[in-house]
C-alpha cells in the first residue's frame, strides 16, 4: 500500500501556491522598475531633439545673424518639420515641441504626460545650450 503512494508523480496544491507567490512578488518588483526605464527611454528623446534644435539654432544664427522661430508647436503622431531650422520630428515623437526666438534669444520646450498621471514631464533648452527639467516626472513623481 506505501508504495501505491510513493509512485505519484507531480506537485502539490502548496507548492504551486508557493509558486505563484513568489512569481507575484518577483512582478510587483519588477515592474515599476519597467515602466521608470521606459519613462526614462521616452525623457532621451527629448533631450536628443532639443540638443539637435539647439546645435541648428546656433548654425542659423552663423548663417542669418538671428535666431530661427517658427511659432508652432507639433501634435504628437502627426510628423513636423521646424523649417527654418531644418529640424524634422517624427510621427511617433512621444513629446510636444514648441519654439520661441529673438534676434539674440531662443527657447525650446518639450513637453508629454509620459505615464498618464497628473505631472507633466517638460524640458527646455535655450541659446546657451542648458537643458533644463522644467518637471521631471521619473524623479519628481507627481510633484510639478
Amino acid at each position: 500500500m506505501f508504495s501505491r503512494f510513493h509512485n505519484r508523480k507531480g506537485f502539490t496544491l502548496i507548492e504551486l501556491m508557493i509558486v505563484v507567490v513568489i512569481i507575484g512578488i518577483l512582478a510587483a518588483l519588477a515592474i515599476p522598475r519597467f515602466m521608470q526605464a521606459t519613462t526614462k527611454s521616452k525623457q532621451s528623446e527629448a533631450k536628443q531633439i532639443l540638443k539637435q534644435i539647439y546645435t541648428m539654432q546656433r548654425a542659423y544664427r552663423q548663417e542669418n545673424g538671428t535666431y530661427g522661430d517658427n511659432g508652432q508647436a507639433n501634435v504628437v503622431g502627426v510628423a513636423f518639420v521646424f523649417p527654418e531650422i531644418g529640424v524634422e520630428i517624427g510621427d511617433n515623437a512621444a513629446y510636444v515641441y514648441t519654439m520661441t526666438a529673438a534676434a539674440n534669444t531662443f527657447s525650446c520646450t518639450a513637453t508629454a504626460n509620459l505615464d498618464d498621471d497628473a505631472a507633466i514631464d517638460s524640458w527646455t533648452i535655450d541659446e546657451t545650450g542648458s537643458l533644463v527639467a522644467d518637471c521631471n516626472d521619473v524623479t519628481d513623481a507627481g510633484a510639478c
